[in-house]
């Protein structure tokens, strides 16, 4: 029996003459895209190039708002007040929001980057700021958010329609929290490492640590990150993988 999954990737993250990624071969794979908003990564006509390169391949169109930090990649941990974060993430989802209007599309879902997911994914009232702002523009955008975390509750608890994720490069701790990146371990590299660790999770419908402790989830997409440089390999890998275990790849929307 097929059972429906979803592949998305974080795209859309050069900037200016600097490049990030092989996004057309990536569009080329995934179901949805994750796309940089100004704030950590892209410029806006890299988010119309992306939306426009989407478009054409059906892949749906997701906003990725960040913390306001260039230089960090959006990786920085900051302390916003409340209600200025709330307005710079319902500025950065009208953004792109602007640009696929003007490819004749639409954003169907917001996935927050780095540090302001990862925090919201451990600290209610800054999950329940994103969640706010999400909803004000659309109480049918979908919210991508990380499995068994903080942001997926607070998104539940406003009524939006919420996808949960796991990441297939990506190893987490014990508390169904990401490893840091400044952690040796954190990254999973090797496509068939990060096949093994997917389909994992998948088998069990739960986050597996890296100390092999299980924390029951739904899993309802999967995330690579378009910045790794294994990105196009692992991707196409776990796509070939997830439907030899006999699952559909579909958009977003389609779940």
């Amino acid at each position: 029996m097929n059972k429906n999954i979803n592949l998305n990737a974080d795209l859309g993250e050069s900037f200016g003459a600097w490049s990030m990624g092989d996004d057309e071969s990536l569009l080329d794979i995934v179901a949805s895209a994750n796309i940089a908003c100004g704030f950590h990564a892209g410029d806006p006509l890299v988010m119309r190039r992306t939306v426009a390169a989407a478009k054409k391949r059906g892949v749906s169109i997701g906003a990725h708002p960040a913390f306001p930090d260039l230089q960090g990649f959006g990786r920085r941990r900051m302390d916003i007040p409340a209600a200025e974060l709330e307005a710079m993430i319902i500025y950065q989802i009208g953004a792109l929001k602007a640009m696929a209007a003007a490819e004749g599309s639409c954003v169907s879902h917001v996935k927050p980057h780095g540090a302001l997911s990862n925090m919201a994914c451990a600290d209610p009232a800054l999950a329940d700021c994103v969640a706010r702002a999400v909803h004000a523009i659309s109480p049918q955008l979908i919210l991508l958010a990380p499995a068994y975390s903080r942001l997926a509750t607070a998104g539940e608890r406003i009524g939006l329609p919420v996808i949960l994720e796991i990441f297939a490069d990506r190893a987490y701790q014990d508390d169904g929290q990401l490893m840091p990146r400044s952690q040796p371990g954190a990254m999973i590299h090797g496509t068939d490492a990060a096949l093994a660790h997917v389909l994992r999770m998948l088998d069990e419908q739960a986050i597996v640590s890296v100390n092999g402790k299980r924390l029951p989830t739904r899993v309802q997409s999967i995330c690579v990150h378009g910045d790794n440089p294994e990105a196009v390999a692992t991707a196409s890998d776990l796509r070939r993988g997830i439907e030899a275990a006999d699952y559909s790849i579909v958009s977003l929307d389609r779940l």
